[in-house]
């Protein structure tokens, strides 16, 4: 990797125990003997994988072909559409809502497609709430309209019931000889109803790489497409993932990648410290999606009943979303005061693409009169260094991101920061990061309840 790339990095100074406490920090001897045994191992079982082409997330941004078929469909349909609703559930849903609301106007969809350069308002259609999904069609013109539905098997069942509906609507709304091309199929390149359906119905399709999980696609197609289509950088936004990549696979020392070193210290603040709550705080509204994506990311991944040698363990760190300064009124409560079970990782920003200044209206106030002439950004900022400083002083272990803006190359190497995190996590704890057997029970009970009326 090029020395002068720079990666964000992964601050963990303030869950050490000369800070935090030795019941509640880890010992920084412990952390680098960790990663001189286990860690090594795991580093090696990690590049194992990716020559053996089974780290699939990875082995995605490198795929050039569905990369490119991806941008190809994208341009083809630049223009068309004024809206753009994305049908899925799980990582398709929240992957694209992540990127979406991380990279594009916070108001997009507010505004007119002059101003919007063309580009199609989004909405991601997940839940079978029957009164969202009503609405919603309701609200749209089918004739400006382009459905994305994604679904690797082709038989999610909310995905499809959801799909269903919409087809329906679509079919009685536009041209019989114009229906297949409102519709754009991403799904198994070969197998599945979905897959079947497309080439009966003539819809465009893009596959999903065959071992890739919904919830480590968004760097797939599963994102691509519908962030190139929106006007998303997906070139720098991929740049940025491959930066994160390399730089773990480069690093000679794994405390010196930043993927890996945030899995040891989640992973020993879960074991050995009690912090069973792994909360992700970002202080950017814009990154408020992203911590719910990393919530199932976390959450889907690593909690397992059994290991890889077949024996009962139920572990996981619980994932929980916050979002500042919004949850400084809400959860930090509980962060502050409550159990002292929870690892706290803030997301911060350096610069904000825009700023307000707060004007001197109030200023001979003496209860508020201090923050005038400064601005939302400082303030914001002021207020997570506060937080973060209050909770160092309770012994409430926290770690730090800090992104130099939010834009497409940021947002790539902080997904693929947490991908790879996951990934090492579950090395560290002996599980298959990959599978979900807990979801699958749940669909077929369902499944079941369903076929008994």
């Amino acid at each position: 990797m090029d020395i002068d790339v720079k990666l964000l990095q992964f601050d963990c100074q303030n869950s050490m125990a000369d800070v935090v406490g030795s019941s509640n920090g880890i010992e920084r001897r412990q952390l680098d003997e960790f990663a001189q045994n286990r860690g090594n191992k795991a580093s090696r079982a990690i590049m194992n994988r990716r020559v053996d082409l089974n780290l699939a997330f990875a082995d995605a941004v490198y795929d050039h072909e569905s990369i490119d078929a991806a941008k190809s469909l994208a341009r083809q349909l630049a223009g068309r559409f004024d809206n753009l609703v994305i049908i899925g559930i799980g990582g398709s849903a929240l992957g694209n809502t992540m990127l979406h609301s991380a990279l594009l106007d916070p108001l997009h969809n507010f505004k007119t497609a002059e101003q919007r350069d063309g580009r199609p308002r989004w909405f991601v259609l997940d839940n079978v709430d029957p009164e969202y999904t009503a609405a919603l069609l309701e609200s749209l013109d089918m004739s400006k309209t382009l459905f994305v539905v994604t679904s690797k098997s082709g038989t999610t069942a909310e995905t499809m019931a959801n799909f269903a509906i919409a087809y329906k609507r679509l079919r009685g709304a536009v041209a019989r000889s114009e229906v297949a091309s409102h519709v754009v199929a991403i799904t198994d390149p070969e197998n599945g109803f979905l897959r079947q359906l497309a080439r009966s119905e003539g819809f465009a399709t893009l596959a999903i790489p065959p071992k890739l999980g919904g919830r480590f696609s968004v760097l797939s197609p599963v994102g691509l497409f519908p962030a190139a289509l929106c006007g998303i950088g997906v070139e720098s936004l991929l740049e940025g993932a491959r930066e994160m990549l390399e730089g773990c696979y480069d690093r000679g020392i794994v405390t010196e990648s930043p993927a890996y070193l945030a899995a040891m210290v989640y992973y020993l603040a879960d074991t050995t410290k009690g912090k069973h709550i792994n909360v992700l705080f970002p202080y950017s509204t814009r990154l408020a999606a992203f911590a719910e994506w990393f919530v199932q990311l976390w959450a889907e991944s690593l909690g397992k009943a059994t290991n890889r040698d077949g024996m009962t363990v139920n572990v996981g760190q619980t994932p929980i979303a916050a979002i500042g300064a919004t949850d400084q009124h809400s959860q930090n409560q509980l962060f502050m005061e409550g159990p002292s079970d929870k690892i706290i990782t803030f997301l911060g920003v350096e610069r904000f693409k825009q700023d307000l200044t707060i004007p001197d209206d109030f200023q001979k106030d003496p209860q508020v009169g201090y923050l005038a002439g400064h601005s939302l950004a400082k303030l914001i900022s002021a207020e997570k260094k506060g937080t973060e400083l209050a909770l160092k002083e309770r012994r409430r272990p926290t770690c730090s991101i800090t992104l130099p803006v939010i834009d497409e190359k940021a947002m790539g190497q902080l997904i693929m920061l947490f991908e790879m995190a996951t990934a090492f996590a579950g090395e560290l704890y002996n599980i298959d990061a990959f599978d979900q057997p807990g979801v699958e029970l749940g669909k077929k009970i369902a499944r079941e309840r369903l076929a008994q009326g």
